[in-house]
């Protein structure tokens, strides 16, 4: 059950790891979890409602040559929903240039602005788009809470 990567915030404290399992056979991906670490804890409430708002989809990734089908997510379509599974913005795109010396040399290409100093020139050539990203194990509480909701109005029902 060894460490193979730390990860830690700004402040140096630990934020999560992965590791390999007690029994060797796997991996462990850590994420922060342990109470004293939160505040303003409460339980979640209608999680049936925000689960029926995702809309799964079937799709292709255009890399993938072989075309081979997955089960997922639009990150845009699941952001206002759950929000904290969701890196990036929608459509976002960050300019890109060629930096050019005082002297007119070209020092760099496919460059953002900000890469280029006071006395350096930067000139637009195009965009290169930010892709937005999902971590689905956030979904997992809300799937939970789905079940437990579903599974109380199972018993009510059968009057159990």
């Amino acid at each position: 059950g060894g460490i193979f990567i730390n990860f830690a915030n700004y402040l140096l404290s630990g934020v999560g790891s992965i590791s390999q399992t007690a029994n060797g056979a796997g991996v462990s991906f850590n994420t922060s979890s342990d109470y004293r670490l939160k505040e303003n804890v409460s339980d979640m409430t209608d999680a049936t409602t925000r689960l029926k708002q995702l809309k799964p989809k079937r799709f292709n990734f255009i890399a993938d040559e072989s075309n081979t089908l997955v089960d997922g997510f639009l990150a845009h379509e699941v952001s206002d929903i759950v929000p904290e599974a969701i890196t990036g913005k929608k459509d976002e795109v960050l300019d890109i240039g060629t930096i050019k010396d005082e002297d007119g040399n070209i020092i760099d290409t496919n460059a953002p602005k900000d890469r280029a100093n006071e006395k350096e020139t930067w000139t637009k050539t195009g965009t290169e788009n930010i892709y937005q990203g999902i971590d689905q194990s956030k979904l997992v509480p809300l799937l939970v809470k789905t079940i437990q909701e579903l599974e109380a109005r199972i018993t009510t029902l059968e009057g159990k």
